[in-house]
C-alpha cells in the first residue's frame, strides 16, 4: 500500500494545547488502546478504528492551519489513546511534519513496545521523526503497575532506557493516585530509575483527577477508583520534591 494511503483513526483534536510539551501545541487524540488504567480519564479512546479517519497528509494539513499559533516551541503533539498502536500512520505523519519544519511529540505510555520485529525496526524509523516523547509510566513497581492497569511495566522501562541510550529528549510523566502511587517507597524506586537516565528533561507529577468519571458511566463501565479522592497539596509537593519535578 501506499504510504500516502494510509489511515489514521483520530478521536479527537485539540487545537491550542498548552500542557501536551512544550509552547502552544495541536494536540491528535489517537483512537485505541490496549491498558486499562483504573484513572483513565478517556475509557472512550480505547476501542481500535473508531473516530475519524485520515490519511497523513490529510491531518498534517488541517494541523498546519494554525501554525502561526506555536511560535518557537510549539508544534504537534500525538497523543491517545496509545499512538503506537497507529505506528504506521504515526511515522508517516511525523515524516511529513519534519518536512514542513513542525516540533513533533509523541505522548506515549509505551505499552505496545517490544524490541521483536517487524515493530521494533518501525519504532526506530518513528524516532528518527521524533523530537520529544512524553513518557507515562504509571507505577514502577510490577506487580502494583499490572494491578492498575492490566499490563506489565517491563517493556515500559526498557523503553525508557532505550531512549536514553538514543539521547532522544524526554519528559516523564507520573499520575499521582492516593492508595497506589502516591506511596514513598514507590516514589523514591521511581526517582532511583529515573536516575539512571541521561536523557530526562522534565518531570511531571500529574495528579489524580475524577474529571472523567461520568465517561465511564455514560460507556456502562464500573469507575474501579470509586470514592477515591484527588491527592492532597502536600502530597502533591512531597511527589514533586522527591521526582524533582517542576
Amino acid at each position: 500500500m501506499d504510504k500516502k494511503e494510509i489511515k489514521g483513526y483520530v478521536h479527537s483534536l485539540e487545537s491550542f494545547g498548552s500542557v501536551d510539551g512544550p509552547g502552544v501545541r495541536y494536540v491528535i487524540f489517537l483512537s485505541g488502546c490496549a491498558m486499562r488504567c483504573q484513572f483513565c480519564h478517556n475509557p472512550d479512546t480505547w476501542k481500535m478504528g473508531e473516530g475519524q479517519a485520515y490519511t497523513p497528509s490529510e491531518l498534517l494539513k488541517k494541523a498546519l492551519r494554525y501554525k502561526n499559533y506555536w511560535g518557537d516551541k510549539g508544534g504537534i503533539t500525538v497523543s491517545g489513546g496509545e499512538p503506537l498502536l497507529q505506528i504506521d500512520f504515526l511515522t508517516e505523519f511525523f515524516r511529513l511534519a519534519k518536512e514542513a519544519g513542525v516540533y513533533t511529540t509523541l505522548d506515549t505510555s509505551a505499552n505496545p513496545y517490544t524490541e521483536k520485529e517487524p515493530f521494533y525496526s518501525k519504532w526506530q524509523e518513528l524516532m528518527k521523526y521524533t523530537d520529544l516523547v512524553l513518557l507515562d509510566i504509571k507505577q514502577i513497581d510490577e506487580e502494583e503497575h499490572v494491578k492498575l492497569t492490566g499490563c506489565t511495566n517491563t517493556n515500559i522501562l526498557a523503553m525508557a532506557e532505550k531512549l536514553s541510550e538514543m539521547d532522544k529528549p524526554v519528559w516523564i510523566r507520573h499520575v499521582l493516585v492516593p492508595g497506589g502511587s502516591d506511596n514513598d517507597t514507590y516514589l523514591h524506586r521511581l526517582a532511583d530509575f529515573i536516575r539512571t537516565l541521561k536523557n530526562v528533561e522534565r518531570v511531571e507529577v500529574l495528579p489524580y483527577h475524577t474529571l472523567g468519571t461520568f465517561k465511564w458511566e455514560k460507556l456502562g463501565i464500573p469507575y474501579p477508583l470509586e470514592g477515591v479522592k484527588p491527592p492532597t497539596e502536600e502530597r502533591i509537593r512531597n511527589a514533586r520534591e522527591i521526582l524533582g519535578a517542576m
